[in-house]
């Protein structure tokens, strides 16, 4: 009754995830221009937040070699992080040609997961997923950098909702928990 138990659980999670995973990407989508400098903005912060912790960590490191390369690493992270937060759509274009890096990367992972799925029903759309992120990650490269004003926001609003319906229709395939006796 356990494993009938948590396989229902985790069925709900999916779909949950798979609801916000749409949600998200509507958004993203609605917003592109907003998401794309939001996304810089955040990553910006993230980049000095990393810095201050490389700060941190290179006055607890032991030996000189240990403290040059974190106080390197804090200033290579805290430079990029202040010049994201200070010129946000030059940010937004370099992040953009990242993006299609990310989004590449995805879609061999997505790919990976639907072989190791694929046995399951309707795990077909993990692939679908797949095809269509690797799409995207092409797209992105191809016209950078003049799409990158909206190419953030709108493709990585499409991954998400793609995303989103993949476990979605996952979810909904789930086996049926056993009934106790």
């Amino acid at each position: 009754m356990t494993n009938s138990v948590s396989a229902a659980q985790g069925g709900k999670g999916e779909m949950v995830w798979g609801i916000l995973l749409l949600i998200c990407g509507f958004l993203a989508i609605a917003l592109p221009l907003a998401s794309g400098i939001g996304i810089a903005i955040v990553i910006g912060w993230l980049l000095v937040i990393s810095a201050v912790w490389h700060l941190i960590y290179a006055f607890r490191a032991r030996g000189l070699g240990a403290v040059l390369w974190d106080m390197l690493l804090a200033l290579l992270y805290g430079a990029a992080g202040i010049i994201i937060l200070m010129y946000p759509l030059r940010g937004l274009a370099l992040l953009t040609l990242v993006l299609s890096w990310l989004l590449f990367a995805e879609a061999v992972i997505e790919f990976a997961f639907y072989f190791k799925v694929r046995g399951r029903r309707r795990s077909g759309w993990i692939l679908v997923d797949a095809i269509i992120t690797l799409l995207l990650a092409i797209l992105i490269r191809v016209h950078w950098p003049s799409s990158a004003a909206w190419a953030l926001g709108t493709l990585v609003g499409i991954s998400l909702i793609f995303g989103g319906f993949a476990r979605i229709m996952l979810s909904s395939g789930a086996p049926a928990p056993a009934a106790a006796t």
